[in-house]
């Protein structure tokens, strides 16, 4: 994929909401979510895997990462300036990007159903079987969902997840194999788009830059590539300090 230009600064602390979008969300819009220590944040377990850490993580911050998740707990991170600790083995290394709304023809669609945990088990079952990304059994709480069913099945869904103020992460677009190529994702991401535009606020994704068609369509939709991304995982060594609840808000 062809490098991404933009005139856009790079990523400092104060900087634009979506050079850390979780950490911004977790510190704005999704407060009432965060677990953390010192100036580590994290969503609960069950809510989403994202950890946010500050724009330059220094020594005392992966040292509070390794006690507010365990031993041998994998840290997901995007964007992480600088690198983790040389002990910390990374299992997972991928580019990706992120893009905004610029000119979206967001709408509303009829055949869209809205999805709450009622629907959870049969979201899980759609995402085990699509591979969207993460999505667990309270990631529908992080905002709206929409989903599209048939013969009463759910086949595709579309729904919120990171909310750095002023904007809101589209995510968890998938749809059943027997179902693809009817265009029901891309309806589903203009409804979740539509609404995220009805409460003043800009949609925006994130992608494998890997995924180019998933990129393209996104581009064809009025999405516009922002900047370049990595997908980071690192595993905390088995020997850093255990969690210590007690210490943890």
């Amino acid at each position: 994929m062809s490098p991404i230009h933009t005139d856009e600064a790079p990523p400092v602390s104060g900087g634009h909401p979506l050079d850390n979008p979780a950490r911004a969300s977790l510190l704005g819009p999704h407060a009432h979510f965060a677990e953390g220590l010192g100036d580590v944040l994290r969503y609960p377990a069950d809510v989403s895997p994202f950890v946010a850490l500050p724009d330059r993580p220094d020594e005392q911050t992966w040292r509070d990462v390794a006690t507010l998740l365990g031993p041998g707990a994998v840290v997901p991170v995007a964007g992480l300036q600088g690198s983790p600790p040389a002990r910390w083995e990374t299992v997972l290394n991928g580019a990706g990007v992120q893009l905004v709304d610029d000119g979206v023809a967001a709408a509303p669609d009829s055949e869209a159903v809205r999805l709450g945990p009622a629907d959870v088990p049969e979201m899980l079952a759609l995402v085990a079987h699509a591979q969207p990304g993460p999505f667990l059994p309270r990631t529908v709480e992080m905002g709206d969902y929409l989903g599209i069913r048939r013969g009463g099945e759910l086949v595709a869904m579309a729904g919120e997840r990171l909310h750095p103020p002023g904007w809101t992460e589209i995510s968890a677009v998938c749809t059943a194999e027997s179902y693809r190529g009817q265009g029901l994702a891309t309806r589903l991401v203009l409804a979740v788009a539509h609404g995220i535009r009805a409460r003043g606020e800009t949609p925006f994704m994130h992608a494998a830059a890997g995924n180019t068609n998933a990129v393209r369509l996104y581009q064809s939709l009025g999405f516009r590539l922002r900047r370049q991304v990595t997908f980071l995982g690192v595993r905390v060594p088995t020997d850093e300090p255990a969690p210590a609840p007690e210490s943890v808000g």
